[in-house]
């Protein structure tokens, strides 16, 4: 439980399958990217705002 999928308040409408599909895009470009274990990815990405777009070559 990576993205705290249990503890969301997102129930009406395409709202959770909106949000289950950014957070597939998530694990999919951190796979592309090379990365294997998610949390490990999330916390080295989350320390520092610039390295999100700089995995994608977008500084």
């Amino acid at each position: 439980m990576t993205f705290g999928e249990d503890a969301s308040q997102v129930r009406t409408a395409d709202a959770p399958r909106t949000m289950a599909s950014l957070r597939n895009l998530a694990i999919g470009a951190l796979h592309l990217t090379g990365w294997n274990n998610i949390a490990a990815s999330l916390r080295h990405h989350g320390r520092d705002m610039t390295q999100p777009p700089a995995a994608f070559g977008l500084t």
